[in-house]
């Protein structure tokens, strides 16, 4: 089978075998904007697996709770409270007693029935909500066993898209650093920190992770010529450039949807930030300024970059409106506030602050320009990055006995949790794109 076929396979063939079109604008169930979000209580009993394969009933059905939890819009239910025979599972509409699930106070519920056959799988997948007796969506996948789990991360996908526009984050890669190696490399993860995958091999110091082209692309600095170069690479093959100006070539930052990307160059003698292509060709000077400009981010428009600059004496994070040239302050509480990142809805940007000599997370709102504090009393928390719809941030602390690691937490602040189980120290966590040709 060609790699093409295969894809075709394993995601074309998700079909929607019931779709209550109808019903979908009537289910406003989650405003991710909403810092007093009520979790949802969902109920996700053990699938029917057929021939019986209680391990795959019970993995299958974890994994689809463990998916979505990971999210922080849901109360996955205790099984235990299941009024249900588990060793009849209900599927469909004709078998769900949804009383049932409205006695324990199931306000969604999660179906499941698969076939497999040797290395096949044919599996379907229900959203009901029990208060209305009704069926909010079913999916049918059909594919290879060992891609199992990229289904269900797409019924997932297709569950959050309903409840709240977006396409989540379960086809989402982080990259961070890590001294696993006992070197300072670029490491790439699934969103929920599983699957590390080691993406250098210099031995050297390398830094700054940035995603481009919808996860395709990712550009770093690294020391493993002895200077700060800046590295740009395709992840599915050789293809890549190296910049290697003089002095410094870092903190590069790809403009939304665009090959092309900002990044921070000193080969004039100051710290200025460029405008390049793919191929890291300067384009154009975006900031000339007599202080240090770094740490460029873009609004998801491209129109606008925030940057920061120590031109009023201590570092702090300015906006630059592309078109007209213009430049504004955006922080001043704290005399310390760098690492900007733009949220992917374009209405916050949050950044690290260092004031009474802790570093936090805060995060700003565009339009009241009120800082809102995320971290507390809990170490160093650095280099925030957004989740590519807006609801996560991942960040790095040294919370546990001082090692830094990559840890997540809602765009509020709540639920603050380790994403990576590593050895060594792992930081600067960069959130890729998502993909929404789903």
């Amino acid at each position: 089978m060609t790699k093409g076929a295969r894809k075709i396979l394993l995601m074309g063939l998700a079909m929607l075998f019931v779709c209550a079109a109808t019903a979908f604008a009537q289910y406003d169930y989650i405003d991710i904007r909403n810092p007093s979000l009520k979790k949802i209580p969902i109920a996700i009993p053990n699938f029917r697996v057929s021939p019986a394969d209680p391990v795959l009933s019970l993995q299958t059905s974890d994994q689809v709770a463990g998916y979505l939890d990971f999210t922080g819009f849901f109360k996955i239910m205790d099984r235990g409270m299941f009024l249900m025979d588990p060793n009849q599972p209900e599927t469909d509409q004709t078998t769900v007693k949804f009383q049932n699930w409205t006695t324990i106070g199931a306000e969604l519920l999660v179906t499941g029935n698969l076939q497999t056959q040797d290395d096949m799988v044919d599996m379907e997948l229900r959203l009901f909500d029990p208060f209305k007796g009704q069926m909010l969506m079913g999916k049918r996948y059909k594919g290879w066993r060992k891609d199992l789990q990229q289904m269900l991360r797409r019924f997932c996908s297709e569950i959050i898209y309903l409840l709240t526009g977006n396409w989540g984050i379960f086809d989402s890669k982080i990259a961070f650093v890590s001294t696993t190696t006992g070197h300072k490399e670029i490491f790439t993860c699934d969103f929920d920190g599983s699957r590390p995958q080691q993406i250098t091999r210099f031995k050297s110091i390398t830094l700054s992770p940035a995603w481009g082209m919808d996860g395709k692309w990712i550009a770093y600095t690294s020391y493993a010529k002895g200077r700060p170069d800046l590295y740009i690479r395709n992840l599915s093959g050789n293809r890549g450039s190296v910049v290697s100006k003089k002095g410094l070539n870092t903190t590069p930052a790809w403009i939304p949807g665009q090959f092309k990307l900002a990044a921070t160059l000193s080969f004039t003698g100051d710290q200025d930030i460029y405008l390049l292509t793919g191929d890291g060709k300067i384009i154009k000077q975006l900031t000339d300024n007599w202080g240090i400009d770094t740490s460029p981010t873009w609004s998801p428009d491209g129109r606008k970059m925030a940057f920061v600059s120590n031109r009023s004496g201590t570092p702090q994070i300015y906006i630059k409106d592309i078109g007209s040239g213009r430049i504004e302050r955006l922080t001043y509480e704290g005399k310390y506030n760098t690492q900007p990142n733009w949220s992917p809805k374009g209405d916050k940007i949050c950044y690290s602050t260092i004031e009474s000599g802790e570093i936090n997370i805060h995060v700003m709102d565009l339009k009241t320009r009120q800082p809102v504090r995320l971290t507390y009393n809990a170490g160093k928390n650095e280099s925030p990055s957004w989740s590519p719809d807006g609801s996560l941030i991942a960040f790095s602390s040294n919370r546990e006995k001082g090692i830094s690691r990559i840890y997540v937490m809602t765009a509020y602040g709540t639920d603050q949790r380790r994403l990576i189980l590593m050895d060594g120290e792992q930081f600067t966590p960069s959130w890729s794109p998502v993909r929404t040709d789903h």
